[in-house]
């Protein structure tokens, strides 16, 4: 028996001894309980089942457990817009280009060489790089990636239904041609000149299939996960909300460091955080404002903190909404929402509030424009000017469970009700899980909602566009009109306030097209201030990046772009 094949044994072994201890010690804690900070789950591993913490020996050094708030719907990144999703899948699969890790700045990934030459991209290809089934990477896969995601005459397209918004935006709106010289060279010619594309092949969701599973698998791909990366797929256990990842042997970069990594659901922010303390997790994400203080207070565990790259949002349903079609009354609900107190009372401080889609750490964010202040008068008397004093009513969808732009959804949506009622206006509120949540937002059966968005690559593009651009041709807009329906030709489901404003759309579009970074910063500055002014959110806060890491962990870096970044993590 060769030396991988006993490293191999070894995992499986590991699989069955170190698996049990973690699904039973945390199986009364997972599932999905509230995302509210109430300290309601116990996670004490009174069950007996306390295994999972940990005393030193050699299995527990080779298992990695990370703990999350919610599970992955999916496994196959063309297939949701989720970060959940993008957290395992970077961990099983590559893209061509990488973020270094913590920073965003570009290396390379599966491409050894890259360079972006007006509308023509030129990569060179690693070679030796194997995915998890054996079969050898080359350009072919990247082909055959691309065109499962946006070719809809391909013979393995995965269907309108299954393929996430990401597929135009990422790749399939700007790539005229594909061409392949040999088994390790591409050329890209592009649509357009268009600025942030390098930074695109470095999102997790322009990541590489194997051609061989997607002819294999087919959309199965969502449960079947074949890639190049450092881990690969072992178990989806979706009854118990679980993941479990086993390293890949012939990785071809750094690591990994631990035999296995398994993804643990935690519903309750409390939980997870005593689950870290009491050693039954080794890093956990989505913290909130009493749960980072669990884990200041906690020996043997460390809070990490950094400036984030994101924006959390409460989303104007346009088209579905009269009352929302009038920007008074988009205005007079955000004067009348106290989003100060939200930041500094349920965030706890570790969050800032937000006065744009940009966050301050990305080019083009405008210095100028201060966030909305408390102000129920001033709501009141736009409501009045609109013809609505009396008020009106309306529905608001959140997710139950934490999420960084919004740790404590249930409390956060329970204070804009409060404040929305000071003036009138009437909340109901409609909670959903994550996965569920997202669908029904995707689909415009909201009349407002929750939502944030975490930056795929730190250009201004991929917020400015992926957010707020309807992504249609001008045919299905109507002259005087800022939205358009959610039924519309190619309508960017991302876009979850349905606003179509033409002057904010041509601002970001020669955005895409210049590629002089002062020039670029003057284009979404103007536009960052047509959308302040117009207010088709209700803009929330810019949360720092929290995560939990017991002291046995090392190499964890924390990253606002990409990651986490697993196969640099060792245990001791």
């Amino acid at each position: 028996m060769s030396s991988r094949d006993e490293s191999v044994s070894r995992r499986k072994f590991l699989g069955a001894a170190g698996g049990a201890a973690v699904t039973v010690g945390l199986a009364g804690c997972s599932g999905n309980g509230g995302g509210g900070d109430d300290g309601s789950g116990d996670g004490s591993g009174d069950d007996g089942s306390g295994d999972g913490s940990g005393d030193g020996g050699s299995d527990d050094t080779s298992l990695l457990r990370y703990g999350r708030g919610s599970h992955s719907a999916t496994l196959d990144f063309q297939n949701s817009t989720s970060g959940e999703v993008a957290k395992v899948t970077e961990q099983i699969y590559d893209t061509l280009i990488n973020f270094e890790p913590g920073a965003s700045t570009l290396t390379d990934g599966l491409a050894s060489d890259y360079s972006l030459d007006g509308e023509t991209a030129s990569l060179t290809l690693k070679e030796g790089v194997t995915f998890h089934n054996g079969e050898e990477f080359t350009a072919q896969d990247f082909v055959a990636t691309y065109r499962r995601f946006v070719d809809s005459e391909y013979e393995h397209y995965a269907g309108d239904d299954y393929v996430s918004a990401y597929g135009p935006f990422t790749l399939g709106s700007w790539i005229d041609e594909i061409q392949v010289d040999g088994d390790y060279e591409l050329t890209i010619q592009l649509t357009q000149t268009y600025a942030p594309f390098l930074r695109n092949l470095a999102m997790f969701a322009a990541a590489v299939h194997s051609e061989a599973a997607i002819e294999e698998f087919g959309t199965d791909l969502s449960e079947n996960a074949v890639g190049t990366g450092p881990f690969e797929l072992d178990t989806l256990d979706d009854s118990n909300e679980q993941i479990r990842l086993t390293a890949y042997d012939d990785y071809w970069g750094d690591g990994p460091e631990v035999d296995e990594a398994v993804f643990v659901t935690v519903g309750e922010n409390s939980t997870r955080a005593q689950s870290l303390a009491s050693g039954e997790l080794d890093i956990i994400d989505g913290i909130g404002a009493q749960s980072s203080q669990q884990v200041e207070g906690t020996d043997g565990v460390e809070l990490v903190r950094t400036e984030g790259i994101n924006i959390g949002y409460m989303a104007f349903n346009i088209a579905a909404v009269e009352e929302f079609q009038d920007r008074r009354v988009r205005q007079a609900v955000s004067y009348a929402i106290n989003t100060e107190a939200i930041v500094n009372e349920i965030y706890s401080g570790f969050a800032t509030e937000a006065s744009q889609p940009l966050p301050p750490n990305v080019m083009g964010h405008n210095d100028d424009l201060d966030p909305y202040p408390y102000d129920p008068d001033e709501a009141q008397s736009l409501l009045e000017e609109a013809g609505y004093g009396d008020g009106f009513s309306f529905e608001l969808a959140t997710f139950q469970n934490p999420r960084g732009y919004n740790p404590s959804p249930i409390q956060t949506a329970e204070t804009v009700a409060s404040n929305l009622g000071e003036v009138g206006i009437e909340v109901e509120i409609n909670q959903q899980s994550f996965a569920p949540f997202l669908e029904y937002t995707a689909q415009g059966r909201h009349d407002a909602c929750f939502l944030g968005w975490y930056t795929d690559n730190a250009d201004p593009d991929n917020f400015a566009y992926v957010l707020l651009h309807p992504q249609v041709e001008e045919s299905e807009l109507t002259e005087g009109q800022d939205w358009v329906s959610f039924d519309a030709e190619g309508y960017n489901t991302s876009n979850r306030s349905a606003w179509a404003n033409q002057e904010y759309m041509d601002l970001v579009e020669e955005g895409q097209r210049t590629t002089a970074e002062s020039d670029r910063a003057d284009l979404y500055n103007q536009a960052m201030e047509i959308a302040h002014d117009e207010a088709p959110w209700v803009y929330l806060d810019y949360a720092e990046e929290l995560r939990g890491v017991a002291d046995r962990v090392s190499g964890f870096q924390i990253a606002a772009i990409s990651g986490p970044y697993l196969n640099l993590v060792s245990l001791e």
